[in-house]
């Protein structure tokens, strides 16, 4: 069996969304919702009961904490209590209830991202920063929280109703790469090549120039020419990549290489070959109206195929502004849900869910792909060298395996080219895919 029933007096949108994310999406079950009484009470199904008081002799009673009843955003005092070797939000303290808190409203709080539509100091870069979150705060960020609420569920469901099925999910390893500068020193046009030898005569980088020099020459290979050895390991591996493709004007932050570049659209192309291409939009693409689109648009006429994928140039997400324009240019999946300062699991999940929007009320169809680790987090934000780094990762794959999640790495295309401060992390690329897949 399946099926369960859930009681609530109210309705709301959240709880219609919520309740399919824990119960259908997490735990595979199939939830009805009624707001009868009657028809509760009557009913022989396995039933939780979302409620202030039990109704009935046989449920698992939840009690409700007051934010799936709420609409708009409101400042909540949020307690944390210790839950299975974790924290749990939103405590009740009533015995009867199955859970020590109230499961719905904590869940939701984590993936809607409730608290990023409050007041915060943003960071240099406009950004809600790891350092403000409560998972940092509480020291949970480097858990899939709702994940393991919801299989603690499960087992209580599991021993209240032998006959109900739970969904034993499988771990999953998704490789994204974002492709910010294609090339280090060719294809950039002669201008930005003579600017470049110039700022390194000026800081005498000589061998900064001689590097520029001979990858000019086609004496020496391009250091973020890195596509073949992407290409040789995913395919070890089975996989195929999401890039993402910074298809921008040249700005103080997007400096990728001009887009009507013969070489550059060759390459997008190539890159389509072998796993997904998405936009990564340009850095004024959340305040510039129309930008976004019309970068889909290019993106999309060098491949000849619709763009429904992106992530966020410098992660830059701001909610609900960043996800209503993607929503508008069509775009259906996105991969920005992470933090640049930290690594773990910013919506406190490891599986994919559907954008919640609060100031609309209501569920959209853009889908959130949640990653739990980027290259420069390690390296410049952390200060981890490679060994660190590997271990890191390491301890955060363990903590998505645990609960049968999806792990979705970030990586870029220059750090697998062995040059200067990228020295040593094709190794960690690989440890990572080899702990992925054969360690389980």
């Amino acid at each position: 069996m399946n099926s369960i029933l859930l009681y609530s007096e109210g309705i709301s949108p959240r709880l219609k969304y919520i309740v399919n994310l824990v119960l259908h999406d997490l735990l595979g079950l199939d939830v009805r919702i009624t707001a009868d009484q009657e028809e509760f009470i009557g009913s022989v199904e396995p039933k939780i009961c979302y409620n202030s008081r039990p109704l009935s002799a046989k449920e698992c009673l939840i009690i409700p904490a007051g934010l799936i009843n709420e609409r708009g955003v409101n400042i909540h005092q949020i307690n944390i209590i210790n839950f299975a070797d974790t924290k749990a939000l939103f405590p009740v303290y009533i015995k009867e209830s199955c859970l020590p808190f109230d499961i719905f409203s904590a869940s939701f709080f984590m993936v809607s991202r409730y608290e990023e539509y409050l007041p915060y100091i943003r960071d240099n870069h406009n950004r809600f920063s790891a350092f403000s979150s409560l998972a940092y705060q509480k020291g949970f960020l480097q858990q899939p929280v709702v994940n393991i609420w919801a299989l603690e569920l499960g087992k209580i469901l599991k021993k209240l109703y032998p006959q109900i099925n739970i969904k034993k999910n499988i771990f999953q390893f998704i490789p994204t790469i974002d492709i910010d500068a294609a090339w280090a020193f060719k294809h950039k046009g002669f201008y930005r090549s003579v600017g470049g030898f110039l700022k390194d005569l000026r800081i005498l980088d000589y061998e900064g120039m001689r590097r520029r020099f001979r990858s000019l020459m086609n004496i020496e290979e391009d250091p973020f020419n890195t596509y073949q050895y992407m290409h040789t390991i995913h395919m070890k591996y089975g996989l195929e990549p999401l890039f993402f493709i910074l298809y921008a004007g040249y700005d103080t932050f997007d400096k990728n290489t001009p887009i009507n570049n013969p070489w550059f659209r060759q390459l997008i192309k190539s890159l389509e070959d072998e796993g997904e291409v998405g936009i990564h939009p340009s850095y004024a693409s959340n305040t510039t109206e129309g930008l976004l689109k019309k970068e889909v648009r290019g993106l999309s006429e060098v491949i000849h195929k619709e763009i429904t994928s992106s992530r966020q140039h410098f992660l830059r997400l701001h909610l609900p502004d960043t996800y209503r324009n993607l929503i508008a240019s069509d775009i259906t999946d996105d991969y920005t849900m992470g933090f640049a300062a930290k690594t773990g699991f910013r919506a406190g999940i490891c599986t994919s869910f559907y954008w919640y929007d609060i100031e609309m009320e209501r569920a959209t169809t853009l889908k959130v792909h949640p990653f739990a680790v980027m290259d420069g987090t390690l390296r410049d934000y952390l200060n981890l060298n490679t060994e660190d780094s590997i271990s890191h990762i390491k301890d955060l794959i363990d903590s998505v395996k645990t609960v049968g999640g999806t792990f979705i790495s970030l990586f870029h295309n220059e750090t697998f080219s062995e040059w200067r401060r990228w020295e040593g992390w094709r190794n960690v690329y690989e440890q990572m895919l080899d702990y992925s897949f054969n360690q389980r």
